[in-house]
């Protein structure tokens, strides 16, 4: 009974110490995530403003830093984190009321939030699922053509919804879900591989290459657009994005689930299943609806303006998505009650808009040229091709220390680019290039993008195998883009 008695005793005494222990890490981290963003932003501020770097220049360096610490460690959402950033940058007479606020009115901001409400659209009718289960009525045969259906559906679906979180975890990753429990493959009891850690890995994959296929299909495109008109002279529009990804990304759609299913094979290669209960879901959906029918009009209108929007009249690219924001309000496909409540819209044309405004004003204050300039004393010795080389290699693999794919393209892409123009790279090769690499580079790891955990937290495919077959991929892409898609735009004339 006494030894009874001091096991008990023992296990409260634990309980209590954990509790302690886990309260005093909770506070560490809260701590933690607070102070960074304002050590960051303190110690830039306080340092010396090296020659040749205006004190304003500097300054608004160290309030971006701070920013960009806080995306990562996130004490406030990040619409917040930018609103106080913004307020300290006014305050300190470090941008003016006039230049503060106009990202807000930055043709960038309003296509992306644009384009967010159209994914809503999307995945509200049930399109999207109704397209996807027709990929996997016609493909669904075997384990590989099932997972050309899922690719299929996230390429047909990423001109409209610029977040690979809405197109793969809000459509893509149910269905995977649910196609390896009607094969018994399940994440816990050995059966993972069977098929889903395969499905599961390649879609998240598909993603990383969907994203870079097209000016709308991830948040941070129009982004990298922009900073590539005001850094390398490059004008991108959405035609030019789409046929210059074309061939490259084509082609890693292609050989990617082969690499995968050579490196990682399913043990289940054939799915006649799969199609029966494709075409069992379509029919349970029955006809296409009439909110079903206003998104498809409004989605091909979109496609169309997209591509033939500058021989129409000279339409923009944010004209035509407005055009579609007003014609899901008029079907009622989308009310305003709606768009008020799409809080991560909003919070994005919020932080974006931000952002916009500070890396634009870092270039237009001579800090983006001077950093230019000093990097490349590195590589000057090299021909632009090798040192160019080196720059993509450097920015690809840095994702390893990021978890968001947007937060790299506003800290890195502008100064990488900068130096790539400064080497003598030409500026659109320089500007593509880099701005496939910064989708490309979520293949890495299971944090790099925010679907990632969505995918990995499933428990398919432990982090380990993760990482390697993200790092053979990574040797399938760089290629594939950096010289296969140099040549396809000298073809294209934008070389």
């Amino acid at each position: 009974m006494n030894l009874e008695l001091l096991v008990d005793e023992g296990k409260i005494v634990l309980s209590i110490l954990l509790s302690i222990a886990s309260k005093l890490f909770n506070r560490y981290l809260t701590s933690f995530q607070v102070v960074l963003p304002i050590a960051v932003f303190l110690l830039f501020w306080s340092l010396p403003t090296p020659g040749g770097v205006s004190i304003q220049a500097w300054h608004l360096l160290a309030i971006f830093l701070g920013t960009i610490a806080s995306f990562i460690t996130k004490p406030l959402p990040m619409g917040a984190s930018a609103l106080v950033a913004l307020a300290i940058a006014l305050v300190t007479n470090t941008l003016t009321i006039e230049q503060g606020l106009g990202g807000f009115s930055s043709t960038t901001s309003w296509l992306t939030f644009c384009s967010f409400l159209i994914a809503k659209a999307i995945v509200k009718t049930g399109l999207g699922t109704r397209i996807a289960y027709g990929f996997m009525a016609i493909l669904g045969r075997n384990t590989l053509s099932l997972s050309y259906g899922l690719l299929a559906t996230d390429l047909i679906l990423s001109p409209v919804m610029p977040s690979g979180n809405a197109r793969s975890g809000g459509i893509i990753f149910p269905l995977v879900k649910s196609l390896s429990g009607i094969y018994q493959s399940q994440p816990n009891d050995g059966t993972a591989r069977r098929m889903g850690a395969y499905l599961s890995f390649v879609a998240f994959q598909g993603t990383q290459i969907t994203t870079s296929m097209f000016l709308t299909a991830m948040v941070a495109n129009p982004l990298m657009a922009r900073l590539a008109s005001s850094i390398g002279g490059v004008e991108i529009d959405w035609l030019s994005w789409s046929l210059a990804a074309l061939v490259p990304g084509g082609i890693c759609l292609i050989l990617m689930p082969l690499v995968v299913y050579r490196c990682f094979p399913p043990e289940i290669d054939r799915t006649p299943g799969a199609a029966h209960v494709a075409r069992q879901k379509l029919r349970s959906m029955g006809r296409l609806k009439s909110a079903e029918v206003s998104m498809t009009v409004t989605f091909c209108l979109l496609l169309c303006l997209w591509v033939f929007g500058d021989r129409l009249g000279n339409i923009s690219s944010v004209t035509t998505a407005l055009i579609g924001v007003a014609l899901l309000l008029l079907t009622q496909v989308l009310s305003w009650s709606e768009i008020l409540n799409e809080h991560k819209a909003w919070d994005i044309l919020i932080w974006f808009s931000i952002l916009l405004t500070m890396a634009t004003h870092l270039n237009q204050f001579g800090f983006i040229p001077w950093v230019s300039q000093m990097m490349n004393s590195l590589v000057s010795e090299m021909s632009w091709q090798g040192g160019f080389l080196i720059l993509c290699l450097a920015y690809f693999y840095s994702n390893y220390f990021f978890a968001s794919k947007a937060v790299r393209a506003s800290a890195m892409y502008p100064a990488f680019l900068g130096v790539a123009v400064v080497i003598g790279t030409p500026g659109v090769y320089a500007a593509l290039s880099l701005a496939a690499l910064t989708n490309l580079s979520g293949c890495l790891t299971h944090y790099g993008t925010a679907v990632a955990p969505m995918y990995f937290s499933a428990g398919y495919v432990d982090a380990a195998t993760w990482c390697k077959l993200g790092f053979i991929l990574s040797l399938v892409y760089l290629p594939v883009w950096l010289i296969g898609g140099g040549l396809w735009w000298q073809i294209l004339g934008l070389g």
